[in-house]
């Protein structure tokens, strides 16, 4: 095995790339609900990029609350800068669960919030409650969005707090089915307004 002399850095040696750094997350866009019907991250729009910039993109959402008890929080995208949101998917969903008394825990598929090459609105978590500490956490990741070869993968993890005081960790992935480039990404309740929260919108190297 070589030995790096003194003096000589990591860099120099060639153990690490010039420049970039591999995985580096850039903020783009920071967007917070106050009653907002949707939040949407669309290419070009309020300094939003979503391109061939990046390969992959993170989304956050933080302490997403809504104005209804009860609801889901939803996704879908758009091939024509936001005009319309009904990319087709196919999609997978399943959920480990544990109760605040303790005594019902699971992991189960949902085959409810999956969808077959449908344009719906993808659910990412059921359930939620708007009671004063009750909100939704976690994170999306969407790969090479601007491809116009392949299909477009995403991964979602979440949780909350929902109204029936449980801890639901949700995982959603599947594919947009199209070779048409991504350009923008709206986000929802199923019913009523997102009160507050914030998503932010990252890029990565």
């Amino acid at each position: 095995m070589g030995v790096i002399s003194n003096g000589t850095t990591l860099l120099d040696a060639g153990a690490l790339d010039s420049g970039v750094v591999t995985g580096a997350m850039t903020l783009i866009k920071t967007l917070t609900a106050s009653s907002s019907s949707t939040l949407d991250f669309v290419h070009g729009t309020s300094s939003v990029v979503l391109d061939g910039t990046y390969k992959e993109y993170v989304f956050k959402f933080i302490n997403c609350h809504p104005a209804t008890d009860n609801v889901a929080f939803k996704v879908n995208f758009s091939i024509n800068s936001g005009s319309n949101y009904n990319v087709t998917k196919t999609t997978t969903f399943f959920r480990a669960y544990h109760n605040e008394a303790g005594n019902d825990q699971g992991l189960t598929y949902s085959t409810g919030n999956d969808l077959a090459q449908q344009t719906d609105n993808q659910i990412l978590q059921t359930d939620i409650g708007n009671g004063n500490d009750e909100s939704l956490c976690g994170t999306l990741t969407l790969y090479d969005p601007s491809s116009t070869t392949f299909v477009k993968h995403f991964m979602a993890r979440t949780n909350s707090n929902n109204y029936a005081a449980y801890s639901p960790d949700d995982f959603v992935a599947g594919y947009l089915n199209t070779t048409s480039a991504i350009n923008g990404v709206q986000f929802s309740f199923s019913s009523g307004s997102i009160s507050t929260g914030t998503i932010k919108m990252y890029g990565v190297k």
